[in-house]
């Protein structure tokens, strides 16, 4: 198991922009993207971070690009420091595994969610409107239950705090009747593909969320895709609506989070070895499932 990469520090470049879980270097026409180890919920990042971490969602993030390369435009330019420009060559070791060079874009400035499966805050919301996002559905359905279709359920982008749900006017309003409706039939459509993807090794996608760029006219897939950390996986076999699933996603640390009393307000409590451990075999288990491989580790 590596040592914990909890942030970044490249010499002869500017100080990165560190979101949650990755720190972001500008270098003009592209950017670089460093996954790190750290691990957030709630919106608040945890201590200590998961070893490996970063290497495995970015390599499984890389691998979605490839799947869906024939179905949606991405941000991906190179994923091998050797092919990095010079100076970031120096940082091969750092930046092997859990690093990306991308194209640069203008961020859409909604989270694009598709979800097949009732969960989260559209569960919570179902329970207060029979609704999510203004989507109506049908009475009756508990939590985990599957929906009639996939859904779109935007949500506003947040730098910190909670990203806020919407319904799809509120993303019309914000980039025009166009771009809104390629929106929603690209989230759904590759929701779907991952989907049926993942049926095949005996794992549900619950739920994910995309971002998009704009590259000109071009819109392109960015940042995360289909991870453990941006999307809820289930244990097919082990799924019963009703029921919290089994999971191979961050729902393992938050329900240990809201099991130790925390307020989710002031500093979270110190994850122990178990839930460190535990947690970075979910996400090892399920880069193994979805790819049929391992990770450079």
């Amino acid at each position: 198991m590596s040592e914990i990469v909890w942030k970044t520090e490249l010499p002869g470049l500017s100080p990165p922009r560190r979101g949650k879980v990755r720190d972001v270097y500008d270098l003009g026409e592209h950017l670089l993207i460093v996954a790190c180890d750290r691990l957030s919920a709630y919106d608040h990042v945890l201590d200590p971070g998961i070893p490996d971490k970063g290497k495995i969602l970015n390599q499984l993030t890389n691998h979605w690009f490839g799947v869906l390369s024939d179905r949606v435009a991405h941000h991906l330019v190179a994923t091998d420091p050797a092919d990095y420009p010079e100076p970031l060559r120096a940082h091969r070791d750092l930046l092997a595994g859990r690093s990306a060079l991308v194209r640069k874009c203008e961020v859409v400035p909604f989270e694009c969610v598709a979800r097949g499966y009732l969960a989260g805050s559209g569960y919570r919301e179902y329970r207060e409107a029979r609704a999510v996002c203004g989507v109506p559905l049908p009475e009756g359905l508990e939590r985990a239950s599957r929906l009639p279709e996939p859904i779109f359920t935007p949500a506003t982008k947040a730098e910190s705090g909670h990203d806020e749900n919407v319904p799809f006017e509120a993303v019309v309003e914000g980039v025009g009747e166009d771009l809104a409706g390629r929106l929603r039939e690209l989230t759904l459509e590759i929701y779907t593909l991952g989907a049926e993807r993942v049926a095949a090794a005996g794992l549900i996608l619950a739920d994910t969320k995309y971002e998009f760029g704009l590259d000109g006219d071009r819109l392109l897939l960015i940042d995360e895709v289909m991870t453990p950390d941006s999307s809820r996986y289930w244990e097919a076999d082990a799924w019963t609506p009703g029921a919290e699933p089994a999971s191979f996603d961050k729902q393992y640390v938050r329900n240990w989070l809201d099991a130790s009393g925390w307020d989710h307000d002031s500093k979270p409590p110190r994850l122990p070895d178990e839930v460190v451990r535990g947690t970075r075999e979910r996400y090892l288990e399920a880069f193994r499932r979805i790819t049929g491989g391992e990770p450079e580790l």
